[in-house]
């Protein structure tokens, strides 16, 4: 079922070859045809998030079966159905899971995938929730098992993961310190809720936990650095804390000193959500519907903009995101 005035052709960003953001070319593409439980959602805007940059440089592939285009999150309306595609009508607003192709104008997704606007917002708002609020509440809640009036670590606080991270653990009575690179950064984590943030260009964030939770450590670490911080994440974990990898910015290949991991009975876990099987985003969505889309409702919890760029401006969207200036989500409008 469709609208009945899909294109045939529409303006996509295209990795022209791996390098740097001047790669980013406007080109024009077939628009896709959802297939079974697949629908077609006309694209409004798009989230920008770091595996983008990553697919950008060639160091993170789609996975089989993926758009070669970026772009892992959208908001739109839904154009059309695919068979089997029962939940939704053209015409709904939506925001969507990808597993690539957002930095278009129509891009196909499962159903599943799929979620209602939040009543209130706004397309580019939207645009800016799917794949941190999969990766926080998959990684933090599900895998991290945060629990009301427990400490949650939050590395890259001011990110588009940070900003999440510190506004849903507050929310479910966590106690939240976050670690960021400037005042203006740690001012925007104490507006959000941490109760403690920590300028890592100053501080040793392990003294500072130490100190804000009476030398008992933080229960969950959530982690996207890597490299020494994997040392200092065992140090900084209290008895049988949990500490979740989500990225490895700082390198993946780290020092530890593994007695740590066992005298406090630590779990190591890390995941990445771009392979997962459709089943389990499905799920994800489904208890993100349930458990948080009531918060957004009332704007308990919202995402933070940073900049928004014309899609065909995609480029200056990864400049900004590399120079590492930005506090919340870049946001691609596209129209």
């Amino acid at each position: 079922m469709a609208s009945g005035n899909i294109p045939v052709k529409m303006n996509a960003i295209v990795i022209s070859e791996p390098g740097g953001p001047l790669v980013l070319k406007l080109e024009r593409r077939d628009v896709p045809k959802p297939g079974p439980g697949e629908i077609l959602i006309r694209v409004h805007a798009a989230g920008v998030n770091r595996p983008d940059v990553q697919q950008r440089k060639g160091v993170y592939p789609p996975p089989p079966g993926a758009s070669d285009l970026p772009g892992l999150e959208v908001a739109g309306e839904v154009a059309a159905l695919g068979p089997g595609a029962e939940r939704w009508r053209v015409g709904d607003r939506v925001c969507a899971l990808t597993s690539g192709g957002g930095y278009a104008e129509y891009v196909k997704v499962h159903g599943t995938h799929a979620l209602p606007l939040p009543a209130g917002f706004t397309y580019t708002e939207a645009a800016a929730l799917p794949e941190t609020f999969f990766t926080v509440w998959h990684n933090v809640f599900e895998r991290g098992a945060l629990k009301s009036g427990e400490t949650l670590l939050v590395h890259g606080g001011s990110s588009g993961i940070g900003t999440t991270a510190i506004q849903l653990a507050s929310a479910f009575g966590a106690q939240v310190i976050a670690t960021a690179g400037s005042k203006e950064k740690c001012d925007t984590c104490l507006r959000l809720g941490a109760g403690r943030a920590v300028n890592y260009h100053e501080e040793d964030f392990v003294q500072a936990v130490k100190e804000a939770t009476d030398g008992k450590g933080a229960n969950v670490i959530l982690d996207m650095v890597g490299g020494d911080y994997v040392d200092r994440n065992y140090r900084a974990a209290a008895v049988e804390g949990r500490i979740v990898q989500i990225a490895t910015q700082s390198g993946a290949v780290a020092s530890a000193d593994f007695s740590r991991l066992m005298v406090k009975r630590l779990v190591h876990s890390g995941s990445t959500l771009r392979p997962r099987s459709v089943e389990f985003k499905g799920a994800v969505a489904a208890a993100l519907e349930a458990q948080v889309w009531p918060l957004l409702a009332v704007r308990r919890v919202a995402p933070v903009l940073d900049m928004i760029f014309p899609l065909k401006e995609a480029w200056r969207a990864h400049e900004r995101m590399e120079e590492g200036e930005h506090i919340g989500k870049i946001v691609l409008d596209v129209g």
